[in-house]
């Protein structure tokens, strides 16, 4: 069931959470917050998605403050530190806000830089982890196939635990799924399930060992265990930079999981310089349960009135485009 458009703007506040760090090309990650019967929800499609497809993250959102949530299996998540595309000697400077993390998920293929700034970034997180430590790569499709195989092998020797999206395509992951096989790196799909208008082609075409899922953007916490169960894959839960808001509704997604073979990347809070509540990892996890927004953080963070405007703008085109479907 659709609730009505006034039900959301009753609630509606837009907030603007300032970084510690550009990433994602994203200095200030702005955020559309409403509370329904459940609990409180967010609406946040990155700025650049057309409508079609923020509609989907409406759905989930929704799902979220309306619906019931699946049972947890677990209380609190294990989570991953992610390393945006910063130079090597900033490394140890950012890990040092995931409390407890042994996982780190470290960005590559950063437009403007070279394979040579990733090699001193991820030697960078090893060094500082140590040989315990787990370390991603993602790097958001921006490779082709020769690109990725390469930077596969120059990666090597650091021991990764899987690749993320290295190449935009569902062949092109086939493709380079082949290829590395044999150096025993998986090969992880994200932007191939959420972006795509059938999220179980990468695993038909057997081109990803692991799917990188998130719960807002597949249209809610049951679709997104939906897809999990039809791709028979297992499955990392991450954020789309959310606020605590949408981070507790990862959480939920995560809990729900009947396995849960690697950390989440649902630590994300410790990019923020602010967030609406308090959901940073502590000794490596967070919580799982719903979280509500702190009234001074939503004054603090209040995004501008033209800014404010915009996303009640976008909230109702959006919710148009979901009463129509």
């Amino acid at each position: 069931m659709l609730p009505p458009l006034a039900d959301l703007l009753a609630s509606a506040r837009v907030v603007a959470l300032p970084m510690h760090t550009r990433f994602r090309g994203v200095d200030t990650r702005e955020a559309l917050l409403f509370e329904g019967p459940e609990g409180w929800a967010e609406f946040s499609p990155f700025v650049e998605y057309e409508d079609a497809e923020a509609a989907t993250w409406l759905a989930g959102a929704i799902d979220f403050g309306w619906q019931p949530q699946p049972a947890p299996l677990r209380d609190r998540i294990p989570v991953n530190a992610t390393i945006p595309a910063i130079p090597a000697e900033r490394v140890a400077e950012v890990l040092a806000r995931f409390s407890g993390c042994r996982t780190a998920k470290v960005k590559v293929a950063e437009p403007g830089q070279t394979l040579s700034d990733d090699i001193a970034r991820v030697r960078a997180v090893r060094e500082a982890m140590g040989p315990e430590g787990r370390i991603r790569v993602d790097a958001n499709g921006m490779w082709n196939v020769d690109e990725a195989e390469h930077a596969v092998h120059a990666l090597n020797e650091f021991d990764l635990e899987y690749v993320e999206q290295p190449c935009a395509s569902v062949p092109e992951l086939a493709d380079l799924r082949r290829r590395v096989k044999y150096m025993g790196i998986p090969v992880a799909a994200d932007e191939s399930v959420r972006k795509s208008s059938d999220p179980l082609a990468v695993a038909r075409a057997r081109a990803a060992d692991v799917l990188v899922i998130k719960a807002q953007p597949l249209g809610g916490v049951t679709h997104a265990l939906q897809i999990v169960t039809a791709a028979g894959l297992p499955a990392v839960v991450s954020s789309a930079l959310d606020t605590a808001i949408g981070l507790s509704q990862g959480a939920a997604l995560a809990a729900a999981l009947p396995n849960l073979d690697y950390d989440c990347g649902l630590g994300t809070a410790s990019l923020f310089l602010d967030d609406v509540a308090e959901l940073r990892p502590v000794d490596g996890s967070i919580a799982v349960g719903r979280v509500a927004p702190d009234d001074g953080a939503l004054a603090r963070l209040a995004a501008s009135d033209e800014r404010r405007d915009w996303w009640l703008q976008r909230l109702g085109r959006c919710h148009e485009l979901l009463a129509s479907a």
